[in-house]
């Protein structure tokens, strides 16, 4: 037999239930507690949250605040030393210009990029200092001479070694620091070395084509003689990354002792007969402007204020501002 589906134009209209015949409305739940998918009342809702693009990592937030380099402050975090509004942080962590971060348990005072000053330092390390800020040993380091600074800290722009001098960048932003120091950066550095005793007749060839080193090659960009007399020779050479001892490892990889090493450009910056060693130089104006660029920033906008009521107009108003300060060359100040 053949079963036969009914006309649906022939169909009765459906009749709507009676009140009686109604499902029993659902009993409210209460606020906060997690709905079944699909039915019972909305979560309530979080409070509201920056956009996940103006986040950004937390080591780069903190290098930014002057505390201290991206690898030094990856240490803190392993360490357990930072806090992200009150949870101990992670490495990865992004953070947002609304979250409380907290370095060994005081609120870290985060200001806006805008109205950061960047500040660098050219200073003339002399032999016998070491780059870091306590040595266990009680040799001098390079902070004991620089000048005191209200905001975060000093950052040293790479190392220079115990027996190295010569130019020593220094800033307050890490961002800068950081992306100096980077190899894919490229920055150039110039350094004048003393050879004692004959070089071979095929070394300098061998330093421009690369030699081999324990932790990979490596060669100068360029060589340049500069004089020398009987058995010191001085050669001025040029590299692009800052490796551990590199200018020493390398001459000593073609059979050459190096009896003085002295760094005399980085970047733009140019060591000249001032400062001497021991002081040091603020970089202002278009030097700043050019090692800003190198490292892929631009100088923040200084927020600009209002004419008070009382202000003067005309050209008497302000004084122009010199880039030079009285104190560029004073070393007498107290450590950071």
């Amino acid at each position: 037999m053949t079963t036969q589906r009914k006309n649906p134009s022939r169909s009765k209209p459906a009749r709507s239930p009676s009140r009686d015949e109604q499902a029993p409305s659902r009993p409210q739940q209460r606020p906060g507690r997690l709905a079944a998918k699909g039915k019972g009342p909305a979560r309530r809702p979080q409070q509201a949250r920056a956009p996940e693009a103006d986040a950004v990592r937390l080591q780069k937030v903190l290098a930014e605040a002057g505390l201290g380099s991206r690898r030094t402050l990856e240490g803190w975090i392993r360490d357990g030393r930072i806090r992200v509004n009150g949870q101990l942080a992670q490495l990865g962590d992004r953070v947002l210009p609304t979250d409380r971060i907290s370095v060994d348990g005081q609120e870290l005072k985060r200001r806006p990029a805008a109205h950061a000053k960047i500040r660098v330092l050219a200073y003339h390390k002399p032999e016998g200092e070491v780059v870091t800020r306590r040595d266990p040993e009680g040799r001098p380091t390079i902070f004991r001479h620089l000048p005191g600074i209200r905001d975060g800290r000093w950052i040293a722009v790479g190392r220079l070694d115990l027996n190295t001098a010569g130019l020593l960048l220094v800033t307050n932003h890490g961002e800068l620091a950081n992306r100096l120091m980077h190899p894919a950066r490229q920055v150039e550095r110039e350094y004048a070395v003393r050879i004692h005793g004959e070089v071979p007749g095929n070394a300098l060839e061998q330093l421009v084509q690369g030699v081999e080193l324990d932790d990979g090659p490596a060669r100068f960009e360029e060589i340049v003689e500069s004089g020398g007399s009987g058995a010191n020779r001085w050669f001025h050479v040029l590299l692009v990354e800052g490796r551990n001892r590199e200018v020493r490892r390398l001459w000593e990889a073609v059979g050459c002792e190096v009896s003085r090493l002295k760094r005399v450009r980085f970047g733009n910056i140019i060591l000249g007969v001032r400062p001497l060693p021991g002081q040091w130089r603020e970089v202002t104006g278009e030097e700043l402007g050019a090692l800003l660029g190198i490292a892929g920033l631009t100088a923040p906008r200084r927020p600009t204020r209002r004419a008070g009521p009382n202000a003067r107009s005309g050209p008497r108003a302000r004084k122009p501002k010199s880039d030079f300060r009285d104190d560029a060359w004073n070393t007498t100040k107290t450590d950071a």
